[in-house]
């Protein structure tokens, strides 16, 4: 019937999103692995302070702890998107949940600052990026129309675990050292695993499916009832299997597509999101330390991320449901862009802030502005490329990302050191975010609608019944011709078996219809007229 077969190495047809069903628990798994993604780097530099009392270090150089693991989430994309289109979303999950899990376990053992580099930093990163980018990539296929609230719900697990993993890292410091802290972390993550798990494909099991109703469905269609309808069946299964064999030479599935790098959209939204990471999570990474440093508590000091991410829960599924309004849908990228005008101009207004009431109110509007960044960011790539390229759109959007976060907390930790000073460090950051979000709106406004392609209007499919031979015979012919161009002679068999599979069933038709069983007389001429039209269309096109 013409359609793509997945074992034959091409790109399988897209499937319906269901927009719900067992995507809820894709949804739930996607909010647990996305909390541990953005939220755990940040958690970390709770125990920063004994990290520099006990290797005897400064804080740049404990701040590579956190950029290593975001290095890793971003730095690793393409490696993620190779092995996603290789192996599948699920068992890459399962592997990325115990390399996160054994690193920080690991990192509990070590003793020197390097070797924490290559345990917390470089395993555990790997291990979180191999769960966080499929998981992205499986939420897009369970949801279309309800993408965006899905991508504000699944956005608010880094909040929710941002909030509970702060004060938590800050109990097992107290009562068990970073040591044993870090151990009980690791023994977390395994959860990451359970999440892998509930990731269950989709395309392939209802593809399958519905391909054998359809097949069945078309095969009684060609035939009245009768005893032989079953042998014709089988016939037609057998020719297509014997067409599937003579096509499996085709060329393999891409394992990383640069052809996105053609749209001008893509382009613009990785500039910008560069420009956006030097200066988005310098706030979160020094808030902690800034506040120590001012007198604050350290009780009242891991508390300030907690209110982060108590009002960023809020926020991200409320900025979600905006971004599905239709009005507001189309114009997403200029709502992304607000987002990140708002997050900067927090960050500059707030850089003077010196008592604990100030960092109380800028945590509020940060949490704010932080949560819509968050919620549209991945939204505004998947309406950019669309979801059967998002998962190497995301994997070399990541990678160029790693180089801003190797830059910029570790520059900001630098600055620290030497200036002693933190209201410098948000300007500094709040500058950058700014820079980003005027750039997207005013190239979007210049170049993204142009960029876009549009696409072709999708085929009416014409109405079953006497006209499915027809349609048969034509999605037939076509794929005999495209794959005559490779090579003649496998097409010139196809098409005698085709033939052959026809004569058959009008053969088995004629010998129902002159015993009395079976349709009526004038069902009988249609169908005879139908098939001399479509045998005619297969003579006709192969010449």
């Amino acid at each position: 019937m013409g359609r793509a077969d997945p074992e034959e190495g091409q790109l399988p047809a897209p499937v319906k999103p269901p927009d719900g069903g067992w995507g809820w628990i894709v949804l739930l798994g996607c909010f647990v692995i996305t909390g541990f993604s953005y939220a755990f780097p940040k958690a970390v530099s709770v125990y920063f302070k004994e990290l520099m009392k006990d290797f005897h270090v400064g804080y740049s150089d404990t701040a590579w702890i956190s950029s290593i693991m975001l290095a890793m989430l971003y730095g690793t994309g393409p490696v993620c998107s190779i092995m996603v289109n290789q192996f599948g979303c699920r068992p890459v999950m399962l592997i990325g949940g115990l390399l996160a899990s054994s690193g920080m376990i690991l990192a509990s053992f070590t003793t020197n600052i390097i070797e924490l580099y290559l345990t917390a930093g470089v395993l555990t990163g790997l291990g979180m990026a191999l769960n966080f980018q499929p998981s992205l990539i499986m939420l897009g296929t369970y949801f279309d129309k309800r993408r965006p609230l899905a991508n504000g719900l699944a956005a608010a697990g880094s909040p929710v675990f941002l909030s509970s993993l702060s004060p938590l890292g800050q109990v097992l410091l107290e009562k068990f050292g970073w040591r044993g802290g870090f151990l009980i972390m690791g023994g977390l993550l395994l959860n990451c695993c359970t999440c892998g798990a509930v990731m269950r494909p989709l395309d392939m099991g209802m593809k399958r499916k519905m391909e054998k109703a359809q097949d069945k469905y078309e095969a009684k269609e060609m035939l009245p009832i009768g005893g032989k309808s079953e042998e014709a069946i089988s016939t037609t299964d057998g020719t297509k299997k014997a067409k599937k064999a003579k096509k499996k030479p085709k060329k393999g599935k891409k394992l990383l597509d640069f052809s996105i790098f053609s749209n001008r959209g893509f382009i613009i939204y990785t500039i910008s999101k560069f420009i956006l990471v030097l200066g988005l999570f310098v706030p979160p990474i020094l808030l902690v330390n800034y506040a120590k440093d001012t007198g604050v508590p350290d009780t009242e000091a891991a508390f300030l991320l907690s209110i982060i991410g108590f009002i960023d829960i809020f926020a991200r599924p409320a900025c979600g449901m905006v971004a599905g309004l239709k009005w507001v849908r189309p114009h997403v990228a200029y709502l992304f862009s607000f987002a990140m005008l708002f997050n900067g101009l927090t960050d500059i207004c707030s850089a003077r802030a010196s008592n604990y009431t100030g960092l109380v109110i800028f945590c509020v509007f940060f949490g704010i502005s932080y949560g819509m960044v968050g919620a549209l960011q991945f939204e505004v790539l998947m309406a950019i490329v669309g979801s059967q390229k998002f998962s190497s759109a995301i994997g070399l959007v990541l990678l160029i990302e790693a180089f801003a976060v190797l830059i910029g907390p570790p520059s900001a930790g630098r600055l620290v050191d030497a200036l002693k000073n933190y209201e410098v460090i948000f300007y500094l950051a709040g500058s950058e975010v700014v820079l980003s979000s005027v750039f997207l709106a005013m190239a979007t406004y210049c170049c993204l609608n142009r960029g876009k392609k549009k696409e072709p209007p999708p085929e009416k499919n014409p109405s079953t019944g006497g006209g499915s031979d027809t349609e048969e015979a034509e999605s037939d012919v076509q794929e005999a011709e495209e794959h005559s161009s490779d090579n003649h002679q496998p097409a010139h068999s196809t098409d005698n078996a085709m033939v052959a599979a026809r004569e058959e069933a009008n053969h088995v038709a004629e010998e129902q219809s002159g015993e009395g069983g079976g349709c009526p007389e004038g069902d009988g001429e249609v169908l005879a007229r139908d098939s001399c039209n479509a045998d005619q269309t297969v003579e006709r096109d192969s010449f």
